[in-house]
């Protein structure tokens, strides 16, 4: 009996490891590929990728993602809109500047028309006796007219008012505004010249002492040449005086003219140079350089303004040096004329302060004494108080209605 379970157990023994080898040799060999599965007709399709040409038969042309019919209709379109171009912040408009003086006419006569009435006070007098003639000499010099000029259109109005005789307040009136018009002179070219011919920028130069309103000519200049349709590049080669280049910029700031500057006490003729270079490297129309008016250093003004008129000219030549001068100095004001002229070749002359108790003969004695024409004048604290100067406005002015 016990060798029969002996037996059995050897047997399953036996048995049980034949299993394991051949159940081991099984999990060694691959699984065969599961069949293939029957396509679901309910499923949707599988989205095609971007660049996959074999998604799309070629018997049906592509839809493009709007042209997909989807729930609720076609996706909006994202339609890009162009850039808004902001204009910029600060920015002012000036005023156009035609006729300018004619609105500041009233300005102008407030302060100018001691001169006239008082010529015309003096000539509608019954008899003008040799001390009449000597009060209408004084009314004139007072006036800043000049020895000179005075004794000129004195001269002409004894010989006029003799050939008249009968003198009525209105031929007064026009004999006197004729004989004043030919004392300014109508025949000149008064216009700043800013466009010279086969090259750019213009190049204008503003000389004069500190004091006389010369910084703040520059940038209201700046002003009038933006309101005729130029760009301007504005050149602080004032560079002694520590507020000059902000003043100047803050001015080219409010009508979009870039400033150039340098360091305080630096090279004036330096910053004068970089100025024009930028002018040109941006197409500007005009460069406008301010210089200084007195300097704390060894060298002498007059030699400073002569180096940066050099240096400016490597680049080309001087348009306009405009000398900017106080009309309330009078005569002193001539002297300082004089001597600005020994060193640059002024070309034009500004007046600033003729709307306070300027006298407006200068306009004649400053032309006379150096030649060259008034070409713009100030009038007044506001920014678009700087006009071109016009002989027929000005003399209007200055004899009244």
């Amino acid at each position: 009996m016990e060798t029969v379970i002996l037996a059995v157990v050897i047997a399953v023994v036996v048995l049980g490891a034949l299993g394991g080898l051949i159940v081991g040799s099984r999990r060694h060999k691959p699984l065969p590929p599961p069949p293939p599965r029957t396509p679901d007709i309910t499923a949707p399709p599988a989205e095609p990728h971007v660049g996959d040409e074999a998604e799309t038969p070629r018997d049906e042309p592509r839809r493009t993602i709007e042209e997909v019919d989807l729930p609720g209709g076609p996706p909006p379109v994202a339609v890009e809109e162009p850039p808004v171009v902001e204009a910029p912040v600060g920015i002012e408009i000036p005023e156009p500047t035609a006729g300018r003086l004619i609105r500041l006419r009233t300005r102008l006569s407030r302060s100018q028309n001691a001169l006239g009435k008082g010529l015309l006070t003096l000539l509608s007098r019954e008899h003008l006796d040799e001390d009449t003639w000597e009060e209408i000499e004084d009314t004139l010099l007072t006036a800043d007219v000049g020895v000179q000029s005075t004794q000129e259109l004195v001269e002409r109005l004894r010989e006029r008012v003799r050939v008249l005789g009968t003198r009525t307040p209105v031929e007064l009136r026009a004999l006197l505004r004729e004989e004043l018009l030919n004392l300014v002179g109508t025949d000149v070219d008064r216009a700043v010249r800013t466009e010279p011919e086969g090259r750019r920028p213009g190049i204008v130069m503003v000389v004069g002492v500190n004091g006389t309103g010369k910084t703040t000519t520059t940038g209201k200049l700046a002003r009038v040449l933006v309101a005729d349709g130029r760009t301007v590049v504005l050149g602080a080669a004032d560079t002694f005086r520590a507020a000059a280049a902000d003043q100047l910029q803050t001015w080219g700031e409010r009508v979009g003219a870039y400033t150039v500057r340098g360091p305080e006490g630096g090279d004036p003729a330096s910053v004068a140079f970089d100025a024009v270079k930028e002018g040109k490297e941006m197409g500007t129309d005009v460069v406008l350089i301010d210089t200084a008016g007195r300097l704390h250093t060894k060298t002498g003004l007059m030699d400073e303004l002569g180096k940066v008129k050099r240096v400016v000219e490597k680049h080309a030549p001087l348009d306009e040096v405009l000398l900017v001068l106080d009309a309330t100095t009078g005569q002193n004001g001539l002297v300082q004329a004089r001597v600005f002229a020994e060193v640059v070749n002024i070309t034009g002359i500004v007046l600033t302060k003729l709307d306070g108790t300027a006298k407006g003969g200068i306009v004649v004695a400053v032309q006379r004494e150096l030649g060259v024409p008034v070409k713009l004048i100030g009038l007044g604290e506001g920014a678009d108080d700087l006009a071109p100067f016009e002989p027929e406005a000005f003399v209007d002015a200055l004899i009244g209605e």
